[in-house]
């Protein structure tokens, strides 16, 4: 069984589950898709400005939700299935970035989740094989949205970017400015990851402590290494210096055999419009 289904079987732990497939998008406009979905939700691919000089070209995947839905970050959290994008079937397409805007932690059927509410722009990095010929992006979007149910989704669409339109781009540059920016450990100004290290929780169990320089809303959500990790989402704890804000998540989740000395941990922390990512070694 796939990852993305085991992760959909977790989902069900705290939401009923239904099933609905969207309908194939196809070309339109020259800049923007067709929404493809149902009342729930609905995705399109969107072109971007084209950047003088770039070795890519810009592109979106936006998802609009019904409100009171969501759907989930590249780490969902105790529950929920990321995202897969496909673009098999594309172009003049050599390599496909997909960049995550930063997400919101969400509290639902007692467990801890990271997503988006009503609406996402997943913007994309796109490396042509050849910059002088036309690209044709192809997508297949497998998700789920959720409210008081679960539901995974499927959208298909197709895009032309060698138009030159980009009637969407000021949506795209604003996803683009949610991307959070990468820093390292200790750098960075008023928002910034300025601790890891670990100790012995009140449990006994070894636990990881984080401090971030921020705003009091700052938030902050951990990866693993690998996808296989699953990480407790990080919680907010007192005891941090003046002007931080402290976050403490126990050591599990790792996959058999892995060891979490070491182990490279990806922080991202977000506040008030702004997100940082630091990667970093567990000592």
């Amino acid at each position: 069984m796939s990852a993305w289904i085991d992760r959909l079987i977790m989902a069900a732990l705290f939401c009923a589950v239904a099933v609905v497939s969207g309908a194939v998008g196809a070309v339109a406009n020259e800049d923007v898709t067709p929404w493809d979905g149902d009342a729930r939700s609905s995705v399109r691919t969107i072109a971007g400005a084209r950047s003088a000089g770039a070795a890519y070209l810009r592109a979106g995947v936006e998802i609009r939700m019904m409100r009171g839905w969501h759907t989930y970050w590249r780490y969902p959290g105790d529950a929920g299935v990321p995202p897969q994008f496909n673009f098999d079937g594309s172009r003049n397409v050599k390599q496909v970035d997909v960049l995550w805007p930063a997400p919101e932690r969400k509290i639902e059927g007692g467990g801890t989740s990271i997503g988006y509410s009503v609406g996402v722009v997943f913007p994309l990095r796109i490396v042509p094989v050849d910059k002088d010929k036309p690209v044709l992006l192809r997508l297949r979007l497998q998700y789920a949205v959720c409210e008081k149910i679960c539901v995974p989704a499927e959208a298909r669409n197709e895009l032309n970017l060698s138009s030159g339109r980009a009637s969407q781009d000021a949506a795209l540059r604003a996803a683009e400015a949610r991307v959070p920016k990468r820093l390292s450990l200790g750098e960075g100004g008023d928002l910034s990851i300025r601790m890891l290290r670990r100790e012995r929780g009140k449990s006994d169990k070894e636990v990881a402590v984080v401090d971030v320089a921020g705003p009091p809303r700052v938030d902050l959500f951990v990866e693993g290494p690998t996808p296989q990790w699953a990480l407790p989402v990080p919680t907010p704890v007192d005891g941090a210096p003046s002007g931080y804000r402290r976050f403490v998540f126990e050591l599990d989740g790792a996959p058999a055999g892995e060891t979490y000395r070491g182990a490279r941990l990806t922080l991202t922390a977000v506040a008030a419009g702004r997100a940082i990512e630091v990667t970093t070694h567990l000592d």
